[in-house]
């Protein structure tokens, strides 16, 4: 179980959430390039809420930072908490 750190970007509908890896976080060489857009030398990545946050209602905002668990086939990310 892999964690990283980012930014979030855009909120999306169905708890989905575009979110900025932080620039010492990058993704794994062989995943696939499905979901993921590079801008500014840092990857967008899609993230959706876990479980737990959704069955508290924690509410993630642009800008907030969260700590993600990476899908290990690529292109995805589980938010697991909420930093800022």
């Amino acid at each position: 179980m892999t964690t990283t750190v980012g930014t979030v970007e855009e909120v999306l509908p169905n708890s989905l959430f575009r979110v900025r890896l932080s620039p010492a976080t990058s993704p794994s060489p062989e995943a696939p390039e499905d979901g993921v857009a590079e801008e500014k030398g840092e990857p967008l990545i899609l993230a959706y809420l876990a479980g737990k946050m959704r069955l508290h209602r924690i509410r993630v905002l642009v800008g907030d930072q969260v700590e993600m668990v990476l899908d290990p086939y690529g292109g995805r990310a589980r938010i697991v908490r909420r930093l800022t």
